[in-house]
């Protein structure tokens, strides 16, 4: 296959970008399929590497690609339904869509509760926090980078244990706390920043969805709250009544 700039009147890497686009529409590149590489997809339409480049930096823009460094290019995967519901659970949610849930521990640390948190949390201004930052996958895909904040007091240790369990659910578990649920979600759009866009492998300006939320215990004193920042394009929210 060879392609021709003056031709057609389309720049070379967009006829480049536009045939990668057509080979995931008519199924060619699957779901989560790693594309060729660089010199093979130059080989075949018989451009240059920079040329190459371009088109997928312009098809990961949109949102169709997304390159892994020391990895290469893959296929993004459909979006995730995502339901918001008082019992919400990431792993559940994953699984229940075909796909493989996965936790990353990212850090933990302590600090003094705001007076935002506090009243999430009903605790007061200044109280030890346990701060917990990490990154929740489906299969290769990362779909959120998380912060949650627990009372230092009741859940002492709860970073490392949660750098070695990796879940919400079990940490809690671990502290006798068998169910929980969603009191409160709010739900508001952002920018990625460059901390998130490189957890979420994201280029710098795109969309994000942020999740903010409180879980309570059966008797509804709060649990935890956290700040959820989703990439966009690789999920769709469903709120359900119940």
């Amino acid at each position: 296959m060879s392609i021709q700039d003056g031709a057609s009147g389309v720049a070379l890497w967009r006829q480049v970008a536009d045939g990668i686009e057509r080979g995931i529409a008519d199924g060619r590149f699957a779901a989560g399929e790693k594309l060729p590489g660089e010199m093979e997809i130059a080989e075949t339409y018989r451009v240059n590497r920079h040329t190459v480049r371009r088109a997928l930096a312009t098809l990961a823009e949109r949102g169709l690609v997304r390159a892994e460094r020391g990895s290469g290019t893959y296929v993004e995967t459909r979006r995730l339904a995502y339901p918001l519901r008082s019992r919400t659970r990431f792993s559940e949610i994953v699984g229940a869509g075909g796909r493989e849930p996965r936790g990353q521990f990212i850090d933990s640390s302590e600090e003094g509760a705001t007076r935002e948190l506090a009243r999430e949390l009903a605790l007061k201004t200044g109280a030890p926090l346990i701060r917990i930052e990490s990154v929740r996958f489906a299969d290769r895909s990362p779909i959120c980078v998380s912060t949650t904040w627990l009372s230092a007091e009741r859940f002492r240790d709860a970073g490392k244990i949660f750098a070695n369990l990796r879940s919400m659910t079990p940490l809690l578990a671990h502290y006798g706390t068998k169910d929980f649920r969603r009191s409160s979600t709010r739900i508001t759009a952002g920018i990625v920043d460059a901390t998130d866009a490189a957890r979420l492998n994201l280029a710098l300006g795109r969309p994000i969805l942020i999740v903010d939320s409180t879980d309570v215990d059966t008797a509804g004193a709060p649990l935890v709250t956290k700040r959820s920042r989703f990439a966009a394009e690789r999920v769709e929210f469903l709120v359900e009544n119940n």
